[in-house]
């Protein structure tokens, strides 16, 4: 869980209390109809829903008949350093899987920090671009009414064009627990309606694909992990200057031991030679779709930490 950024739309200072959200609107056929949710953690607060042999996990699916996965501890969000967790199931049964984890991170964060219960902290949805307008509204409609009833601050990012293929927008969703639960409600409610929605419940969530093709806006030398016919066995990754040294250890010793242990070909571009409107260095990866990955998820895991260490 994050602390509130000034930037996001934000309900009044001192928030009405209100008593528990009113029945749902959609038809009986909506609240029983398949459904998911998709948002960020970051990798502590991952392990702290998985629990210890994935008993915490475990218990919330039963708590909540949803069903609850993560994306693996090297696949993050493009553009971040936060695991994805997906939540599937009908609508009330992901709602309740949701408070269930929010609940969670809430107590620990305030544990943590020793402050009230009633701070406002924010969580990230991805929603697919696609669906995004039936949220938002004619004129931004939906949305407000959205913040009005919920009292959280609601924010959708622009979309992302610096990785390729990458079809999903963050909604960031500010507040007390009470009111991020309200607010993902009526958003998750809505999309629900929505078909386009329905038709990305399966697609893959670890955007493998994003990030083989990062930094590649036309989708010049980016491939898709998903598509069983593109046999490219070299992928092209951009990582930040600042950053290289980390990847590459003193004396080239984490980049030796990232290529023995994946067995990929890693090379890296010289300095001042960025990918194309960036400062970001060309990071080329060779070998097979098994020893791309797992080179690639490694040398992430090294930026990760980079950006946790430099934030604190």
């Amino acid at each position: 869980m994050e602390s509130t950024e000034s930037s996001y739309v934000s309900s009044p200072e001192a928030p009405r209390k209100r008593s528990p959200p009113p029945p749902k609107s959609p038809t009986s056929d909506s609240v029983e109809k398949a459904t998911y949710i998709r948002f960020l953690v970051s990798n502590a607060a991952a392990g702290s829903v998985i629990g210890k042999g994935g008993a915490t996990i475990t218990d919330f699916q039963s708590q909540s008949g949803a069903r609850i996965q993560l994306s693996r501890n090297y696949e993050f969000f493009p553009g971040t350093s936060d695991r994805i967790i997906m939540i599937s199931g009908t609508l009330d049964d992901v709602i309740k899987a949701v408070e269930l984890i929010l609940a969670k991170l809430f107590s620990e964060f305030h544990a943590e920090d020793g402050v009230d219960f009633d701070t406002r902290t924010k969580v990230r949805l991805i929603v697919p671009n696609s669906s995004c307008g039936s949220i938002i509204g004619k004129g931004g409609a939906i949305i407000k009414s959205f913040i009005e009833d919920s009292q959280a601050g609601i924010k959708i990012s622009p979309q992302d064009n610096n990785f390729y293929g990458l079809n999903d927008r963050l909604v960031t969703v500010t507040g007390t627990l009470e009111e991020q639960i309200r607010a993902i409600d009526l958003i998750l409610s809505k999309l629900v309606e929505d078909p386009h929605y329905s038709q990305t419940m399966h697609t893959p969530f670890s955007y493998a694909g994003a990030y083989n093709s990062m930094n590649y806006p036309n989708g010049a030398g980016g491939k898709f992990q998903n598509n069983k016919e593109d046999r490219t066995n070299s992928v092209t990754i951009g990582i930040a200057d600042e950053h290289i040294g980390l990847v590459v250890g003193r004396g080239g010793r984490n980049i030796m031991e990232i290529s023995q242990v994946s067995g990929a070909r890693i090379k890296i571009s010289d300095r001042g030679d960025f990918m194309s409107g960036t400062n970001d260095r060309k990071i080329t990866i060779t070998g097979s779709q098994r020893a791309i990955r797992s080179a690639e998820g490694m040398i992430m895991q090294k930026v990760a930490y980079a950006s946790e260490r430099g934030s604190d």
